[in-house]
């Protein structure tokens, strides 16, 4: 009997190890089968390669699955900021305008300071190519910041011999026409200019062209001329007009 009885209790034990070996088998299994947690999961729906462009259908597939993609193209890159994309047409006919006149009042007042008859126009010629040679740095550097290639290349006029005979007169009856019309081009920068800094540059040398503009109309007074050719050119630029009856 004593026998029997221990040979049950040797059986109970086996079976209680052979049940904890399986149950300890079934957790590691379990465990092994179970995804790891710092480990991402990878994306369903793009076959694509690490590194390689994914095609438009899986981008279509992505977005559809919301998804997020992100473009490399050059050309969704926006425009610096002031630059000449961001220009409006009137501040860049202004930029061009005033660059050509610019340069042409600072050529035109060296050609008085040279050929002046009389020391009046040549001490006008050369203050005012001072003053333009002042305005068109400051204009090119705001054209070089803004990313504007200005061409300042213009026409001069050209003078005949009498104009050249009657140098001081033919000269003040071309800068009274040139200063009005540039007078103009800067009034209308300031009033309809979109640019902060264009109207501010406008906005200060406009009083410059309004000085310049008096100087040669009260120089022309003392001349006795009493008006000058509509071109502002020709034998009869600064010559007095003649009164109908």
């Amino acid at each position: 009997m004593k026998n029997q009885l221990s040979l049950v209790k040797q059986l109970a034990a086996v079976a209680v190890v052979t049940t904890g070996m399986a149950c300890f088998a079934s957790d590691a299994n379990a465990q092994a089968a179970a995804p790891d947690p710092t480990i991402a999961p990878t994306r369903v729906g793009s076959m694509a390669p690490t590194g390689q462009k994914p095609s438009k259908a899986e981008l279509e597939k992505q977005k559809a699955a919301g998804g997020e993609t992100t473009s490399t193209s050059a050309a969704t890159a926006s425009p610096a900021a002031g630059g000449a994309g961001q220009l409006s047409e009137t501040d860049r006919t202004f930029l061009m305008m005033a660059a050509k006149d610019g340069m042409k009042e600072v050529h035109m007042g060296q050609m008085a300071a040279k050929e002046g008859q009389s020391a009046e126009v040549k001490k006008m010629g050369s203050q005012i190519a001072a003053d333009h040679t002042k305005a068109n740095q400051q204009l090119m550097a705001i054209a070089e910041k803004k990313g504007v290639k200005l061409d300042t290349k213009h026409k001069m006029p050209k003078m005949s011999k009498t104009d050249m005979a009657n140098f001081d007169q033919a000269w003040i009856g071309m800068m009274i026409n040139d200063h009005q019309k540039d007078i103009a081009v800067y009034q209308r920068q300031v009033q309809q200019g979109a640019d902060p800094e264009l109207k501010a540059f406008a906005k200060k040398t406009l009083p410059v062209l309004q000085k310049h503009l008096k100087m040669v109309q009260q120089a022309q007074k003392k001349m006795g001329s009493g008006g000058t050719n509509p071109a502002g050119m020709g034998a009869n630029a600064g010559a007095p007009t003649k009164t109908g009856r």
